[in-house]
């Protein structure tokens, strides 16, 4: 099997890392929920209408119950882990959120798919999924609030259920097509929750921090992700996604002087090695096995 995929996935999960930077950059106030729409709207939107100029997209036999299906749960995904972290502070939030994503995705392929994760999916979501504990365990102050936790598991079962729809979604339809209706669904969804508006969007300091988290962060990240969904199982996509807080916290430690704790280290050092085994033995594993459109347990 093509390495390509997995690179792609990875390439995605990093761009994503970069949202927390670019973040900082924004004028203080705007909700999470307000920037996470016109992220979508930027990243949908622009793609959308150059897609339909290029008439690449045909709305009578569109495969909408996918589409809707991805945009619902990204859109609640973006939701319920915003909130989430005003319960339990950033920290614990996220590795919830991230920790139980790939956990959840093994269990959706098993009982909706019939798809049965293997053991070295398993031994690579171990590694990542406790490198990811470690790498938060010392940042910031958390809060073990119940409906915090509850409400960044519920996200992270979001997330797995978005990338299983939209395997299901790219296997209908063509990859930019799928972004571009996913993400603008998603944008209007969240509009009316964001209460901010857009108008923050055009300010100088709020333009083009805006620009590359839609366009970046969001249009070429989600294209790369499905790209790699297409040929690798949905599970070990969504372990690789773990590559996010990890390039998060790396962007933090060398522009924003942020501080890791050895134990932190050793958490990247177990991130980078689960992506590492899930890669490397993933792609050795599927080569020379016969792969099928549908597949392939071993990368998700």
């Amino acid at each position: 099997m093509n390495v390509l995929p997995y690179i792609f996935v990875l390439l995605a999960a990093m761009l994503w890392g970069t949202v927390g930077t670019t973040q900082t950059f924004l004028e203080n106030g705007v909700s999470s929920i307000a920037v996470a729409s016109v992220r979508s709207a930027i990243g949908g939107g622009i793609l959308l209408i150059i897609l339909v100029f290029m008439r690449k997209i045909k709305f009578r036999n569109w495969s909408w119950k996918w589409t809707i299906l991805a945009a619902l749960t990204i859109a609640l995904f973006q939701s319920l882990f915003f909130t989430s972290v005003r319960f339990t502070g950033v920290a614990l939030g996220t590795v919830v959120t991230i920790g139980s994503s790939p956990v959840f995705s093994g269990i959706v392929e098993w009982v909706i798919w019939k798809r049965k994760p293997n053991r070295l999916w398993g031994i690579a979501t171990s590694l990542a999924v406790v490198g990811c504990i470690l790498l938060f365990v010392n940042r910031g102050e958390a809060t073990v609030h119940p409906i915090g936790i509850l409400l960044a598991l519920c996200a992270g079962l979001m997330f797995a259920l978005y990338t299983n729809c939209s395997k299901q979604l790219t296997e209908r339809e063509e990859t930019l097509p799928a972004v571009a209706m996913t993400f603008t669904i998603c944008s209007l969804m969240l509009v009316p929750f964001s209460q901010d508006g857009v108008k923050w969007v055009f300010s100088s300091q709020n333009l083009i921090p805006m620009l590359f988290m839609g366009l970046a962060a969001t249009s070429i990240a989600y294209i790369l992700f499905l790209a790699g969904l297409e040929k690798i199982s949905s599970s070990s996509a969504v372990t690789l996604s773990l590559a996010e807080p990890l390039t998060a916290a790396l962007l933090g430690v060398f522009l924003v002087n942020e501080y890791l704790s050895p134990t932190s280290w050793f958490g990247v050092v177990l991130l980078l090695g689960g992506i590492v085994v899930l890669t490397v033995g993933g792609r050795k594993s599927n080569s020379g096995a016969p792969v099928s459109k549908e597949l392939e347990i071993t990368e998700s």
